[in-house]
């Protein structure tokens, strides 16, 4: 049994009530699921202060308090303990209180842009193929050992991470892939963990409703690298312009990847097609089911640091040569009368452009490409008619409507998105606000040979509308429609 004193280790602490030496049953900060002999953590949040909490907390079992303001009266009952940063405190304390299970075995954060998921989601792939037990903390999905949790969260609270870390630990697990969020850094979702690796993949424009201005959202990604420690790796992919900049300060070992500048890690796509692609990864040639540029440096991310984990070359290259594409990411289905239609995730400017491109390449322009689309209720409104710009600038017809609109007016966003359609480009566009009746939309224009992407939700199987979850997966509505068609 741990000691409040034993998981304060670490921690800077600005001023204690009571005395630190008694038993700890648990740890949150939601007053909500505190129970006996639990420790409450009281954080500034976005939308609300923990501190208002306290109370309820004590009365639900809190025996000790974190907080970064001690309250005017204390509960002589109780100890209090003042910091600085509950968030970061929060990290610490849970670590310790878990063992340090991100010590025990070989973490491995992944961060940027776009790609994340690809990245854990491939490498907890190819490492269980190669008979290791690994783990994987991702947005489609936690999983390890025979377990798997749905995922809220890019990257979950400190206090789920070091629980699942916990049980991994305790199953054997020696490698777990980890998707690290711009949230999950500022945050301090992340704190007091142990890296042994950190990949950068890009960064394009998201999240700046939270961030405020890209270089904020830019130097929060810097910041996992500048906290690896000298014994871990950083992988960044070059291409980026922004790659080299994440690594100016890290004390990790330096590492680099790309496809079109010189890195230690080098890939080509020699031939791309909807069956798959060839590639050249390190002068040495290898067949894959994904396809696309984006997909490319994604493998050669995974290639790499499976190669820093000393696994061999060959046998990265035939794991490869097995991988399938992630859940929601470049998913096709073929309909033989409707030609073929890609699920995939892309909800920035930048990721929808990656696969309109890679469509591009591919197509015969014999046929027609069919864009569905829409942003994000509550999020960034910037990039919603950079979305539109991109979507009718590669597409033969766009078909704009909701994604998760959460509290937001669908019709709105779409006006809004409407704003980057360029003139040139108005007899393209339609608008239907119903997600569902835009994908049967997009079946009725359809013809056989043509290509249909439904972009922004992918793995999704929900759709947030003013604060409620309700079913929908585009997959599930896609095959309902051109599968069932005449």
């Amino acid at each position: 049994m741990k000691t409040l004193q034993d998981i304060l280790f670490g921690v800077s602490i600005e001023a204690t009530v009571g005395k630190t030496a008694i038993e700890v049953e648990g740890i949150h900060f939601d007053s909500r699921l505190i129970q006996k002999g639990f420790v409450y953590v009281a954080q500034k949040g976005v939308l609300t202060d923990g501190h208002y909490f306290i109370a309820p907390a004590i009365s639900m079992g809190a025996i000790a308090i974190i907080c970064e303001t001690l309250p005017d009266q204390c509960n002589k009952d109780i100890v209090y303990v003042k910091v600085e940063n509950s968030s970061k405190t929060l990290g610490i304390i849970t670590s310790n209180f878990y063992d340090n299970p991100s010590k025990k075995l070989t973490l491995l954060g992944v961060t940027g842009t776009n790609g994340k998921t690809t990245i854990a989601s491939l490498l907890h792939a190819l490492f269980s193929s190669e008979g290791y037990s690994s783990g994987l903390l991702s947005t489609v999905k936690i999983s390890y050992a025979s377990n798997q949790f749905e995922n809220l969260h890019t990257t979950p609270d400190a206090v789920a991470i070091n629980q699942h870390l916990y049980a991994m630990v305790e199953e054997g697990v020696t490698h777990c892939f980890m998707e690290v969020s711009s949230h999950g850094i500022a945050q301090n979702r992340i704190e007091g963990l142990f890296f042994s690796g950190g990949v950068f993949t890009n960064l394009t424009h998201d999240h700046l409703d939270y961030h405020g201005d890209f270089k904020s959202y830019r130097d929060t990604k810097k910041r996992f690298f500048d906290f690896l420690p000298k014994t871990a790796f950083a992988l960044t992919n070059v291409d980026d312009k922004n790659g080299a900049y994440m690594l100016q300060n890290t004390v990790a070992k330096k590492y680099s990847y790309a496809t079109r500048q010189h890195a230690d890690f080098k890939a080509q796509i020699l031939e791309c097609q909807f069956s798959g692609m060839l590639l050249k990864i390190q002068s040495q040639g290898v067949w894959t089911s994904l396809i696309g540029k984006f997909n490319a440096q994604n493998l050669l991310a995974v290639y790499a640091v499976a190669s820093l984990l000393e696994i061999p070359s060959l046998s990265i290259l035939k794991r490869i040569s097995e991988l399938k594409s992630v859940n929601g990411r470049f998913q096709t289905l073929q309909a033989s009368n409707k030609g073929t239609v890609v699920i995939d995730y892309a909800h920035t400017p930048d990721a929808l452009e990656n696969v309109l491109t890679t469509l591009s390449t591919i197509r015969t322009r014999n046929e027609s490409l069919i864009t569905i689309v829409g942003c994000g209720g509550n999020r960034d409104q910037e990039k919603r008619p950079l979305m539109a710009e991109v979507a009718v600038r590669y597409s033969d017809k766009v078909i704009f409507t909701s994604d998760n609109p959460r509290n937001e007016d669908p019709a709105v966003i779409i006006s809004e998105m409407m704003k980057g359609v360029p003139p040139e480009h108005y007899k393209k566009a339609l608008k239907v606000t119903l997600r569902e009746e835009a994908i049967a939309m997009a079946g009725q224009l359809a013809q056989e040979g043509d290509i249909v992407l439904i972009a922004g939700k992918g793995h999704e199987t929900y759709q947030e509308i003013k604060g409620e979850r309700f079913p929908f997966s585009d997959m599930e509505i896609a095959k309902q429609i051109f599968l069932n068609a005449d």
